[in-house]
């Protein structure tokens, strides 16, 4: 979690890969997982950068748990991808 930077109401993090199809296929990869606990990012995906912003809408936009367990699930998805 500590190359997670909180700001303006949001946890944010840019996860980097070798090529665009890597980020791409990451992003499928582990959306099952994020679909099963129904807490859903706001990312981006340029070249072979995934920009991931983390809030939780129905809690006024704020960063909550929620936020911090999907940071770790997305952790987590990162390192076992590479």
């Amino acid at each position: 979690m500590d190359t997670w930077k909180e700001e303006n109401n949001q946890l944010t993090k840019v996860f980097k890969f070798k090529n665009f199809m890597d980020a791409t296929r990451w992003m499928f990869d582990v959306s099952e997982a994020i679909e099963e606990i129904n807490h859903h990012p706001n990312w981006s995906n340029v070249y072979n950068r995934v920009t991931v912003n983390l809030s939780t809408h129905d809690a006024g936009n704020i960063v909550t748990e929620k936020d911090h367990e999907l940071a770790k699930l997305l952790d987590k998805s990162f390192e076992n991808f590479k």
